[in-house]
């Protein structure tokens, strides 16, 4: 899978690339170099970074959906339970 980039995307990462080669090593980096490392590091780490960026979503998704039960549960049969709380309490009937 390639990574695609949008040209302003890739304008600004160049502007990136070069200022870290000049202020890193001292070195000057035209517009053409700076894509061609930025084409170098789309196409040999993006995949890796991508993989693994994946990985943590589903991660991330899997322990949200086992954790389901937990975070949407809805008591069942309550009605009475909640009725029985809100009751007028009556005088016990001592004509026994």
């Amino acid at each position: 899978m390639d990574i695609q980039l949008s040209p302003d995307l890739e304008k600004r990462l160049h502007g990136a690339i070069q200022r870290f080669v000049a202020e890193e090593y001292g070195e000057s980096v035209g517009e053409l170099g700076a894509g061609t490392f930025l084409r170098f590091c789309l196409k040999e780490l993006g995949p890796a970074i991508y993989n693994q960026a994946i990985s943590d979503a589903q991660a991330c998704l899997q322990e949200r959906v086992t954790d389901l039960e937990n975070i949407c549960f809805a008591e069942e049969t309550s009605y009475w339970d909640a009725g029985a709380k809100k009751r007028i309490q009556r005088k016990p009937d001592h004509r026994r």
